[in-house]
């Protein structure tokens, strides 16, 4: 009877955890063979593009190509597709709506939320769809996934975690859900209105009680221990309202209201130069949707979407070297040269000035004018995609 009793509550056992566990509410149909090698980019830009697919993207925020296969997410399904022609090649589904997909170490990345957090992280191979490290996390629903390259870095308002390749936390920083040792981190209660990150530095604008100015803050994202940040630096700007919109290996380029400048700030936090910046009021108003400044990194620069152009900052000092009025976006590099979305089309820039080169039209009979999320561009081979709001769009 002991035993009968024995095998009966094991029974149970494996019932219930098959029945909790996220195997059992996961679908996965991974690729069934390696994707086909991506055909070669144009030598230039071409002369004319056609919408060659679209599909579904709402969990994307820019569009996501890793290892040649184009990375969609929408409801609660993240798709590996063909660049070419949008087919699927692998699916990845939980029970659970997705929060955002990125991508980092040559790996899709979703996050699922799962109660009042976006607690739920899968890595998936980028060429088969099939499943790789998991991890819990304390994401907040309006969270971007940043990669420095080596690192990812999960924003949030009030909570910054960091991973590894083997999704082990690095980092968290701000307001702790369950923290273990208590006053372990300096100010959980600041709030975080901008990050932005680059190899080996982490940086955030907080703003926190009773001070007078916005607080600049640069961490190590690979401390000793994740729950006890390593500082670079924190200090208070002279404004509130900052922005951070990009870091180098020892600047900070910091917008600042009041009039509208870019502040380039040293490894101290202190300022060593500042640029006058003719933005409307609109560009400056509240904080970046999921606290991360729209930037594309391109050879020699960082692309900035400001909500009304596109500045290029030099890569190394962050100061401003050229303007385009009226851009959609950051821009990407398409055929190795630097290409920003406008209202009629394309344009095709010099990397050095921004002089325009060539002028692409593209119909978009789905988006007219600037708005107030940035169209995102990225390209794989000879096609280039579009973010449009929740939409997806390959040109060919």
């Amino acid at each position: 009877m002991a035993a009968a009793v024995l095998v009966l509550a094991l029974a149970v056992g494996v019932a219930v955890v098959a029945l909790v566990s996220p195997a059992a509410h996961t679908i996965s149909r991974p690729a069934t063979a390696a994707p086909p090698p991506v055909p070669a980019a144009p030598a230039t830009v071409p002369a004319t593009l056609a919408e060659a697919w679209r599909a579904p993207s709402s969990a994307t925020h820019s569009p996501v190509v890793v290892g040649g296969t184009v990375v969609t997410g929408d409801d609660s399904e993240v798709i590996g597709r063909d660049p070419s022609n949008g087919a699927q090649r692998w699916l990845y589904r939980r029970d659970l709506p997705l929060c955002t997909v990125g991508s980092g170490w040559g790996m899709a990345l979703a996050v699922f939320r799962n109660g009042p957090w976006c607690s739920d992280v899968a890595a998936l191979r980028a060429d088969t769809g099939a499943r790789g490290p998991q991890r819990n996390s304390d994401a907040p629903t309006d969270t971007r996934l940043l990669d420095d390259g080596f690192l990812v870095t999960s924003t949030g308002a009030d909570h910054l975690e960091t991973w590894r390749s083997d999704l082990v936390r690095t980092l968290e920083y701000g307001r702790l859900r369950a923290p273990v040792q208590p006053k372990s981190q300096p100010r959980p209660a600041c709030v975080h209105g901008s990050v932005a990150v680059t190899g080996g530095r982490l940086g955030v604008v907080e703003r926190c009680p009773g001070e007078a100015g916005d607080r600049l803050t640069v961490l190590s994202p690979d401390g000793a221990e994740s729950d006890h940040p390593e500082e670079e630096f924190s200090a208070v700007l002279p404004a509130t309202g900052a922005r951070l919109v990009a870091l180098s290996a020892d600047r900070e380029a910091v917008l600042l209201p009041g009039p509208p400048r870019l502040s380039v700030r040293g490894a101290d936090g202190a300022e060593l130069a500042s640029y006058p910046l003719p933005l409307p009021e609109g560009d400056l108003t509240g904080d970046p949707p999921g606290e991360a400044v729209p930037t594309t990194r391109i050879p020699g620069a960082v692309l900035w979407w400001t909500g009304s152009r596109t500045i290029a900052l030099d890569e190394n000092d962050l100061r401003p070297r050229w303007t385009m009025p009226g851009a959609l976006g950051p821009g990407a590099l398409f055929a190795d040269e630097p290409v920003l979305p406008v209202p009629d089309g394309l344009v095709v820039v010099n990397p050095a000035n921004g002089a325009v080169l060539k002028r692409v039209p593209v119909h978009r009979d789905d988006r007219t004018g600037v708005a107030a999320a940035p169209l995102g561009l990225a390209s794989v081979g000879p096609v280039l995609l579009e973010q449009r709001g929740s939409t997806l769009v390959a040109l060919h």
